[in-house]
């Protein structure tokens, strides 16, 4: 990633960044709409293209830490189509199948009507149901789920550190927090690599594929702008969190941070 724009926190005050822009926190929400009413279409597609299938791997990494029981309630902000979900639901009832319980439950919650209609169009499991609400504004009520995720979304928020608020305030006592998302290389030669990618090629896939460089260009600046894993470590502490690891995917490229609602 180069250094044109520094690794900081998304927002401060009234401001939110966009990409590389600092815009107002209320103008990114309607710009971040935008880009995914844009993309929802191809947004699947995308995710093989750029990551050449890789987001799979750290999905599946994602799903296996969140380790969804039966019986629990789980909560899957900016869920978009539903990929995490799916997981979550198969794993939890291959649990159910070994040791029995009641069925589990995960929620899908996305800001963008149209990433969930694509969602549903490409159909769901037994467990799932669909929702649209804002990651900083949550319609669930205190200590309502036991598990939390969110996958490559809350980069999209307009203040993080309300994202993480509302997820602390809907977990259960015990409940578990989980964050994947795309994160700093942790080498030189890896970062450099993925320079090239992602600032060079995604932003032409983009074009050729969806017909839509400007967005992908934004969702490239806006892993850039993102915080690194210690700084973001220390959010999800700040907010709450307890005993929070943080496990690197395809050297840094993308974190998992996971936490306790103790």
């Amino acid at each position: 990633m180069t250094d044109a724009a520094p690794n900081r926190p998304h927002s401060s005050g009234d401001s939110s960044s966009f990409g590389f822009r600092d815009v107002d926190a209320r103008e990114k929400v309607k710009m971040v709409r935008g880009v995914f009413d844009s993309v929802a279409s191809n947004y699947d597609l995308m995710n093989d293209l750029m990551s050449a299938g890789v987001h799979r791997l750290w999905k599946d990494a994602a799903a296996a830490k969140l380790n969804p029981r039966p019986g629990e309630t789980i909560l899957d902000v900016a869920g978009g189509t539903g990929d995490m979900a799916r997981r979550y639901s198969k794993m939890a009832r291959a649990a159910q199948a070994r040791r029995g319980g009641a069925d589990a439950s995960v929620i899908v919650m996305d800001y963008n009507a149209e990433m969930i209609l694509a969602g549903v169009h490409k159909g769901g499991e037994p467990e799932m149901s669909w929702s649209v609400g804002d990651a900083m504004a949550l319609p669930l009520p205190d200590a309502s789920v036991d598990a939390y995720s969110i996958s490559f979304g809350i980069r999209n928020v307009a203040h993080i550190d309300k994202a993480l608020a509302e997820a602390r305030r809907v977990l259960k006592p015990g409940g578990r927090f989980l964050c994947l998302e795309f994160s700093r290389p942790t080498t030189g030669p890896i970062r450099r690599a993925y320079d090239a990618w992602s600032f060079h090629a995604i932003p032409r896939i983009g074009q050729w594929v969806a017909k839509d460089r400007d967005s992908y260009q934004y969702l490239v600046e806006s892993i850039r702008r993102f915080p690194d894993q210690a700084a973001f470590k220390a959010l999800v502490e700040d907010a709450g969190f307890s005993r929070v690891s943080v496990t690197n995917l395809s050297g840094g490229v993308a974190a998992i941070h996971h936490g306790w609602a103790i």
